[in-house]
C-alpha cells in the first residue's frame, strides 16, 4: 500500500494524489461489458456520470451518441478523464456532483464507484441527489458494491441497506452477476437497473 498523504475521500486532494501517483486500483482500463449490452438495449439517452475517474465510458456512450457528460471534483481525475475521452474530452468537466446542474433533463445516472467512494455517512445524500437530478421513469443504472469491511474507499453496502436507501424514490428493474470484475469488485458486485418512480 502506498504512503499517501491525503486521508479524507470527501477532499478533492485525496483523488488527485491517488491519480497523480498512478494508484486506482478500482479503474478496469475500459468499458465493462454490462454497460455495453445495456447500450446495446436503449435508444441514446441523457447521461451523467458522477465521478467519473479516467471516463472510459464517456468516450464510449459519446460515440454511440449519447449525450453524456462525466463529471469529477478532482482535477487529476479530470484532466485524466480528457485524455481518455479523446475527442469527447469537452463533455469531461470539473465539477461537484451536490451542486451541478444538468442542460438538459437526465434519462440516466451511469453509477460505477462513485456510492462506495462515500463515506457512508454520506451515502442518503448521495440517493437524494440522484432522485433530485432523475425525473419519474428515469433510470439510474450501473454496478453496486456489496461488502461489510469497516475500511474504505471504496466503502460497501449490504443489500438491505441499498434497497432502504433507493426504496422510496426508486424501484429496482434489474439485478445481474457480474462477470468481467477488477479483482477489487471481484465477487461482490452486481449490476443493477433501478427506475426512478
Amino acid at each position: 500500500m502506498a504512503d499517501f498523504q491525503q486521508r479524507d475521500p470527501l477532499s478533492p486532494a485525496f483523488w488527485d494524489e491517488r491519480f497523480e501517483r498512478h494508484f486506482t486500483p478500482w479503474d478496469k482500463g475500459g468499458v465493462p461489458q454490462a454497460l455495453q449490452d445495456f447500450v446495446a438495449g436503449h435508444s441514446p439517452l441523457t447521461t451523467l456520470i458522477p465521478g467519473c475517474g479516467s471516463a472510459y465510458e464517456l468516450a464510449f456512450l459519446a460515440g454511440q451518441g449519447w449525450d453524456a457528460t462525466a463529471i469529477d471534483f478532482s482535477p487529476a481525475a479530470v484532466a485524466q478523464g480528457k485524455r481518455a475521452a479523446g475527442e469527447h474530452a469537452a463533455r469531461v468537466v470539473e465539477a461537484d456532483f451536490f451542486a451541478w446542474q444538468p442542460a438538459a433533463p437526465l434519462q440516466l445516472i451511469y453509477e460505477r464507484a462513485f456510492l462506495c467512494a462515500m463515506p457512508r455517512a454520506m451515502w442518503p445524500q448521495v440517493a437524494a441527489r440522484w432522485a433530485q437530478l432523475l425525473a419519474p421513469g428515469a433510470l439510474l443504472a450501473g454496478y453496486f458494491f456489496f461488502d461489510d469491511a469497516a475500511k474504505g474507499p471504496p466503502f460497501g453496502i449490504q443489500r438491505a441497506q441499498l434497497e432502504q436507501l433507493l426504496r422510496a424514490d426508486f424501484a429496482c428493474i434489474a439485478d445481474d452477476a457480474v462477470s468481467d470484475s477488477i479483482p477489487v469488485f471481484a465477487g461482490k458486485e452486481r449490476w443493477m437497473v433501478w427506475r426512478r418512480r
